[in-house]
């Protein structure tokens, strides 16, 4: 692990403001603290992973938008570019150009642009530069000589909370800085052009959300915002900003992470979408596992909507790229509002352009391949974030909040459960007919041809743990078979039988707070193993890439600006 550096009188460039006394402490890497040291290079068994990323613009048809609601586009960008700043200190704790320029290869350090840092991403954050150890689990969010053990017997204000940085105090014991006061600077600069983008909104519900989280990030108080959030319906410009995800917190999970999405709402895909959140309390009711563990009814006002992105920022631009939204993670409002579903189509159908077809043409036997669909993969990746809201929020047993109970654990283990109970949810929905797309073989072998192109993402995303539990589940319950040509069929019945066991599985854990038995699943079926590997390979020896990156900005919008 790299040793912190305390920094008193000098931080460095940008992240100069996030010192708001002499007794914080910053997070510098002291092995990069030194200007001195030579330059950066990539080494040679990550050579071959510098293209796997594939490289997309991020367009949008602006001419119905207003001059305002454009000028607007540009403050909400450039808020966004303040969030990616503080996620880099965030994940890295070093200034991202200084650190840049010290790598020759233009591929190096375009890689390390996508990844935030020397540590990749997709491949169990292993370091992918020289002068690089490990990545800390717990990224900068805590200090880096810190243990768990430490943690865990200390006790101080805001322990366990999601919007401060821990560090030590001149004593040498653990105290919480509020994002609010550790990041002051950038985040009133944010602020600013928050109320500033709040004067040019045209639609009062998002004016009143945009000032509403201006405040957020000087107050660290982020629920009256959510809210608000919450009741916004018919804007056709949106923001998602703020510290939001825990994932880049892997030491406990508690932490959040800065990050912005900028989306365009489109209408008519959104129209097909407003039917299906009135099914969510009788989806609860049918969820196969006992009483206890589904009495949490979800509200059945949420919003399923979708949307073109153009712009992201900080976490969600950190290497795999999200192509759908559920917020927002505040268990109080989800229970009274229910929540939000952005699906972010664009950026879904270049996943499925350049990613899931190739997969199928490569892994899947010749039959099943038209059942590989757009129409499909939207609908499973929709139902993924409508499921974020069944199941259960708080343990049944006094431990508190699923999220507390299980830590590390409990990103994983909550995407695992949106997808499996988003397949339930297809299953359920096709048999009322209230989907009429398509057949339920194109959402189970859409599913399957997802779950290697989501695989790739490493065992360190916990979209990826999620994934190869599941494929390593419904390999144990003959879901899928594998032919001697390598090539994978879907078992329609059998997958079905899958779906429940390991919905009943994880929804029972949950409920029960089980760290314990939670930490066996991952340890027994988070794992890539020998077979699935050797394929693995098949698609990269293909040149099938792992993911996407984008190119954005005002100047690919051609959003000029007065």
């Amino acid at each position: 692990m790299w040793k912190k550096s305390i920094v008193s009188a000098v931080c460095f460039a940008v992240f100069a403001t996030a010192c708001t006394s002499s007794t914080n402490t910053a997070s510098v890497p002291a092995q990069v603290a030194n200007d001195s040291l030579s330059g950066l290079t990539v080494l040679a068994n990550s050579k071959d992973r510098l293209d796997i990323y594939q490289s997309v613009p991020l367009t949008a048809d602006l001419s119905s938008l207003s001059a305002n609601q454009k000028q607007m586009l540009g403050l909400l960008i450039d808020a966004s570019k303040i969030m990616d700043d503080l996620f880099w200190q965030q994940a890295y704790g070093y200034n991202k150009e200084q650190f840049l320029s010290r790598i020759a290869d233009e591929s190096g350090r375009r890689f390390a642009d996508i990844n935030y840092g020397p540590w990749d991403r997709l491949n169990g954050d292993k370091a992918f530069l020289t002068q690089t150890e490990e990545k800390p689990v717990g990224a900068q969010f805590y200090p880096e000589d810190m243990s768990k053990a430490e943690f865990e017997k200390s006790e101080f204000a805001d322990k366990t909370g999601l919007y401060s940085m821990v560090i030590r105090d001149q004593d040498g014991s653990l105290k919480a800085v509020p994002y609010a006061e550790y990041f002051a600077k950038p985040l009133q600069q944010a602020a600013s052009l928050l109320n500033e983008a709040a004067e040019l909104a045209g639609d009062p519900a998002f004016a009143n959300y945009l000032r509403l989280r201006a405040d957020a990030l000087l107050s660290n108080e982020y629920q009256k915002s959510d809210f608000a959030w919450m009741d916004m319906k018919s804007n056709p410009i949106e923001l998602v900003i703020g510290p939001i995800e825990t994932y880049e917190d892997q030491l406990f999970g508690y932490r959040a992470a800065f990050e912005a999405y900028v989306l365009l709402k489109d209408l008519s895909w959104s129209e097909r979408l407003s039917k299906y959140a009135a099914y969510l309390p009788e989806l609860q009711t049918n969820l196969p596992v006992g009483e206890a563990y589904k009495k949490e009814m979800p509200g059945a006002n949420a919003d399923l909507n979708a949307y073109d992105v153009i712009y992201y920022a900080g976490h969600s631009n950190a290497g795999s790229k999200t192509i759908a939204i559920n917020l927002p993670n505040d268990e109080q409002v989800q229970l009274e509002k229910g929540t939000r579903r952005l699906q972010l189509k664009n950026a879904m159908r270049a996943k499925f352009e350049n990613i899931l077809l190739p997969i199928a043409n490569e892994l899947m036997v010749p039959e099943q391949r038209k059942h590989i669909t757009f129409d499909a993969f939207f609908a499973n990746t929709m139902f993924h974030e409508v499921a974020h809201g069944l199941g259960i929020k708080n343990t049944i047993n006094g431990k508190g909040t699923v999220r507390q109970a299980l830590k590390e654990h409990a990103s994983a283990l909550e995407e695992g459960k949106a997808d499996i109970l988003g397949l339930y949810m297809v299953s359920q929905l096709l048999d009322k007919g209230v989907i009429t797309e398509g057949e339920i073989e194109d959402y189970y072998v859409t599913f399957m041809a997802g779950i290697f192109r989501s695989v790739r993402f490493g065992a360190s995303s916990a979209h990826g743990k999620a994934n190869m539990i599941r494929f390593n589940f419904f390999q144990e319950y003959g879901a899928f078979s594998r032919n001697k040509e390598g090539l994978y069929q879907v078992n329609m019945a059998k997958m079905s039988k899958a779906i429940d066991a390991l919905s009943k599985l994880i929804l029972t854990l949950q409920g029960d707070g089980d760290y314990a038995g939670v930490s066996q699943l991952v340890n027994d079926k988070g794992v890539i193993k020998e077979t699935l590997a050797a394929d693995l390979k098949r698609l990269t020896d293909a040149n099938i890439p792992v993911d996407i990156t984008f190119e954005q900005g005002k100047n690919i919008l051609k959003l000029k600006m007065p």
